[in-house]
Order: C-alpha cells, then sequence, then structure tokens
C-alpha cells in the first residue's frame, strides 16, 4: 500500500520501521520540525526524521498544517505534496499537530482508505497527549493499544481493532512505552493487510477521560498524598519530567520508590512524623513517611548534573539520615 505517515517521536518511528518492512510504500513523511535538545541545545530531527532520512524517505516538517494561519504557506506546500504522493491511505501516529479537515478530505478520495491512528490507550479511556503516563498515575491495570480511524474531533473516531496488555506492578512510562509502541505497530501492519475486514466501532462517550500533556510543573512529590499514589506518579514520570523532591535547598530526583508496610518502630514514628520526613535509612532505601499514615520506600535519587544512583551508592557520598525532611517548595522555587 502506498502511504503518508506523519510522526514525531520513537513511538511512531517504532510504527514507520514495521510499515516500511512489510512492504508498504511511504510516498511522504510528516513530522515536526527540529527541536533545539542535549546540553547545547542543538537542533536536533525527529526519531521519525532520522529513520526517514536513512532509507531516502521524503520528509516535510510543517510548523502548522492551518491554511489559515501563520504559517498558511507550509500548509499550503504540504497539502499539494500530499496531492502529488497519490497515497492510499495516511498512518498517523503521535505526530503532535492537530490534522485539519483539509487532510481528512485528501484521504478520503475513491480507493482510499482514510487516516489512521495509532493509539496508546484503550479508548476511550484515554483521549489526548499522554495515554501512557496517565494510565500509570491513575493506577489502570491495564492498558494497551487502539487503531482508530480519524475523525475531526481529538481521538473520537471509530475503532477498528484493539488489544490489551496488563500494567506491572512497577511498570514506569519508559517500559510500558516501549510494549506499546511494539503492540503498536504490529495491530497497523495487520490493520493495513487487509483494511477491507475491518469492522469499525463507535466510541462509547462512557468512561472518556483526557489525558493531559505532562508539565514540568507538576514534577514536585506532594508528600500529603498517600504513598501508592506518590509511587505511581515516579513510575508515570520516568523518564519525563521526573518526580522532584526538595532537601536543603536542593533538588533532587526521585526515579525509584514503591509503597512499604513500616516495621513496628517506623510505624510509631510515622504517626508522629511530618509527611517528607525520613525515617529509616537500610538495605531497603529511605524510608519516608507520607500521608494517611503510609510509607514510601525511595530507592533511587538523582542530584542535579549527576546519574541515578541506588540509594545504597548515593549515600556512600551524601549523608542521609532519620529525622532529615524532603521538602516540596524547595522543588517549586527550583523549577
Amino acid at each position: 500500500m502506498r502511504l503518508v505517515f506523519a510522526g514525531t517521536p520513537e513511538f511512531a518511528r517504532v510504527a514507520l520501521a514495521q510499515l516500511h518492512a512489510a512492504g508498504h510504500e511511504i510516498a511522504l513523511v510528516l513530522t515536526q520540525p527540529d527541536r533545539p535538545a542535549g546540553r547545547g541545545m542543538r537542533l536536533q530531527p525527529s526519531a521519525v526524521k532520522q529513520f526517514a532520512q536513512g532509507r531516502q524517505l521524503p520528509v516535510a516538517q510543517p510548523t502548522s498544517l492551518r491554511l489559515d494561519g501563520k504559517f498558511g504557506m507550509e500548509a499550503l506546500a504540504v497539502k499539494e505534496r500530499i496531492a502529488q504522493a497519490r497515497a492510499d491511505a495516511m498512518v498517523v501516529v503521535a505526530y503532535g499537530l492537530l490534522l485539519p479537515q483539509w487532510i481528512l478530505d485528501a484521504m478520503a478520495g475513491p480507493g482510499q482508505w482514510g487516516c489512521f491512528n495509532i493509539h496508546a490507550s484503550l479508548l476511550p479511556r484515554w483521549r489526548g497527549a499522554a495515554p501512557i503516563h496517565r494510565a500509570i498515575e491513575a493506577g489502570d491495570p491495564e492498558s494497551g493499544v487502539t487503531i482508530m480511524q480519524m475523525d475531526a474531533g481529538l481521538d473520537t473516531g471509530p475503532m477498528l481493532l484493539q488489544e490489551r496488555i496488563a500494567i506491572g506492578p512497577h511498570a514506569s512510562t519508559a517500559q510500558l512505552h516501549d510494549e506499546l509502541a511494539a503492540l503498536g505497530a504490529r495491530l497497523m501492519v495487520q490493520a493495513l493487510a487487509n483494511p477491507a475486514a475491518l469492522l469499525a466501532r463507535r466510541q462509547s462517550e462512557q468512561g472518556v477521560s483526557y489525558a493531559q500533556k505532562i508539565g514540568k510543573s507538576e514534577a514536585a512529590i506532594d508528600w500529603h498524598q498517600h504513598a501508592e499514589q506518590i509511587a505511581r506518579k515516579v513510575r508515570a514520570f520516568d523518564p519525563f519530567p521526573g518526580a522532584s523532591t526538595g532537601l536543603g535547598g536542593e533538588t533532587l530526583k526521585v526515579w525509584g520508590a514503591k509503597a512499604v508496610v513500616p516495621n513496628p518502630s517506623e510505624r510509631l514514628a510515622v504517626g508522629q512524623a511530618r509527611p517528607g520526613q525520613i525515617l529509616a535509612t537500610d538495605l531497603r532505601g529511605l524510608v519516608v513517611a507520607a500521608g494517611e499514615g503510609t510509607c514510601l520506600c525511595i530507592t533511587h535519587l538523582q542530584r542535579p548534573g549527576g546519574k541515578r544512583l541506588a540509594v545504597a551508592d548515593y549515600l556512600q557520598g551524601h549523608a542521609l539520615a532519620p529525622g532529615q525532611c524532603f521538602d516540596r517548595s524547595a522543588v517549586q522555587a527550583g523549577t
């Protein structure tokens, strides 16, 4: 099948690679403009662009797809390239730009199959930009991928294929991302192998949630929350933006944490401790008082400019002791 592909991050690159390997002809690749990244903040191409360039696939990087907007000339140029591509269908995966009606119309001609989307959620559970993060943060027991026929709404189109996977008790966004990327790529190849056989199902309007984009302002740990809620946040915000806490005016990243049952001495102490106060440092890590009389065990920490370290290694160079208290306000000041 002759395809236009629209996507930007690694999640999308996995799908593009599988479609290319399956023998589909990629007539045009749309991806976001290069962005500054790294310590030198040099312009870096997206993961999708890097793959496309390595396979000599044609690439377009419009700033916007609105024909009537500030970058209307860029959008018009892309419209002409899409028309010239004469594609049978379009596949959209984490592109980052909403598709305007003119693109949907361009893929709706005779003999065309429209615009397909790979969405990393069991729709309609998590519509929006960050379904993987929000599923873990909310404590969902499972996630999955939905192959959807796109319409003008935000992740509201009819569902064509859907497959579920369990979210492991210690799964981070990074881990679940890789599982869902592979699953989404496989389902998309499966869908395009025989699109005429796909049965479209309307999404229910019951149980709809919106997965808002993750912001750095959400990184600060609120130690008044239940330990299990904090642990989910740590896993959901790995690798970005990383859950943060403060200590002595310094902002630390927390990369590993789990709710634990306090031992008898800690149970006595937690009732008198302030949320965020360190109760113990032992082989488990740092045991910290959290909200509702619960305890969180931090297993991995990172100082500014440093590396992720297991707490046992961190303590060799940085003294932490029972009675010290992590401070959420220090994190807010540092963000």
